[in-house]
């Protein structure tokens, strides 16, 4: 990479001045291909953001994190605490994606898919733009004494940023608690919902707090994700990247023999959303959100230079010319992600409505009854997974076995509830075989086979 330009280059903070306070920054609204793909992709992600949580499978919500009851639900099925080993399976494999997704494609996430950019850049930054102007006009407008116009229009710009952040507060709990609750912490007396109010008034003012004030420092200083990407990325990591190459020596003149593409125009920093110089190289601070690309463009449009001076890239790419290649490194991490993948797929698919144990009642042996069978006592716990209540029953796979139930039966499973009840398994004594027999038990749902369970069933044959 070229010699840093800049004498403080890595030595201050891109949003803090030499005098340690917070440089705000006023970035230029970007205009090209890049950036209306991204409003594209901004509308499918806020229509999807706010539709999700009332859409229902089969009774349950699409996606859900009740993180307060430990149930969570993906694609309409609910995974519940019993469900443990899928879910510390599905972290890892989303870790390690993660890994793999930065090592191939740097912070590519950050500037196109990351909800606190999408929000930041396609939303609050566009009504701030409508309401008080460019980058540059806002720069000016609060170096010089407010008028009457601009307290109204930082107070309009502040009604509607509280609105939105109110708006995505109710959003975002009905994904821990559901529509359902949420409605009625809406709808019934905040005295019957103190915690509900309080958390919906606590994300409100998060959301507002980060929108309106913190900005980019959540994602130079707050988000652990870009303090990973450096450890993550290396000279074959696609990333936005200037090629030095060509751009250098730079030339405002726009027409020195031997000097680079580059013309310093300071566009790409003109619109960088954290204020950095990508010609200084990859850098921290720097969420891929092709912003300096869309400039850059731009400019050398006006100046008949080719395009995609600052482009993805990776290092390699620019310094020798070579395609990106797949390492070892991600070669290693590909294949356990396939396998770990593979795994979480086999779970899910054998995974059952019915989560039940059976066990024999402790302290009761065999007993032999006066219609010449033997039996013993069971009790099973089982969970109803679904949000639905359905319908249930026992029923033995060998018709040699008969189940007596006793005490409350069960006849159907509330949804999401932990039931049991108390049977006992009875065989006639000239059809056992052996002293310890295993006899399985089918979980039936009316017609529908849910899951089977094995009883060990004892005698004194």
């Amino acid at each position: 990479m070229s010699e840093p330009n800049q004498p403080d280059f890595r030595s201050l903070h891109s949003t803090v001045n030499s005098k340690g306070k917070r440089n705000w920054i006023y970035a230029l609204q970007p205009k090209g291909k890049f950036y209306r793909y991204r409003t594209y992709l901004s509308y499918v992600y806020v229509i999807l953001f706010f539709t999700m949580p009332f859409i229902r499978i089969d009774g349950n919500p699409l996606f859900q994190f009740n993180i307060p009851q430990g149930e969570f639900t993906f694609f309409g099925s609910l995974f519940t605490p019993q469900d443990f080993i899928m879910f510390g399976l599905g972290m890892i494999i989303f870790i390690l994606f993660v890994v793999i997704f930065t090592l191939i494609y740097g912070r590519f996430f950050c500037g196109w898919v990351c909800p606190q950019t999408i929000f930041m850049e396609m939303i609050f930054r566009k009504i701030e733009y409508l309401i008080e102007g460019d980058g540059n006009k806002q720069k000016i407008n609060n170096g010089k004494k407010w008028t009457t116009e601009m307290y109204i229009r930082k107070a309009v710009k502040h009604v509607v940023f509280l609105v939105l952040s109110f708006t995505i507060s109710n959003t975002f709990l009905a994904y821990i608690i559901g529509t359902d609750q949420l409605f009625k912490i809406i709808t019934d007396p905040i005295s019957q919902h103190i915690g509900g109010f309080i958390a919906i008034v606590f994300f409100t003012l998060v959301f507002y707090t980060v929108y309106a004030f913190v900005r980019e420092i959540v994602c130079t200083v707050i988000c652990p994700y870009g303090r990973l990407q450096g450890v993550l990325l290396d000279k074959n990591s696609i990333v936005v990247a200037y090629n030095y190459l060509r751009g250098e020596p730079r030339n405002k003149k726009k027409s020195t023999e031997g000097a680079g593409d580059c013309i310093d125009c300071g566009m790409c920093v003109n619109v960088c959303p954290t204020n950095i110089d990508i010609r200084n190289g990859t850098q921290l601070e720097c969420i891929n959100c092709t912003a300096c690309i869309d400039a850059c463009n731009m400019m050398m449009k006006k100046v008949n230079r080719p395009e995609n001076l600052i482009t993805y890239a990776s290092e390699n790419q620019i310094a020798s010319g070579k395609k990106f290649e797949f390492t070892y490194r991600i070669k290693a991490y590909s294949g356990v992600l396939a396998v770990l993948i593979v795994l979480l797929g086999i779970l899910i698919v054998t995974r059952t409505t019915f989560d039940a144990t059976i066990l024999r009642v402790p302290g009761q042996g065999m007993q032999e009854n006066t219609d010449g069978t033997i039996s013993n006592l069971f009790r099973i716990k089982v969970t109803n997974k679904s949000n639905r209540d359905l319908p249930y029953a026992l029923v033995p796979s060998n018709p040699d076995v008969k189940i007596e139930r006793i005490g409350h039966r069960l006849d159907t499973l509330k949804g999401r509830q932990l039931a049991e009840e108390t049977f006992f398994i009875k065989v006639d004594t000239n059809k056992i075989e052996k002293r310890k027999e295993e006899y399985e038990i089918k979980l039936m749902s009316g017609d529908k086979l849910i899951t089977t369970k094995k009883a060990i069933f004892i005698s004194d044959y």
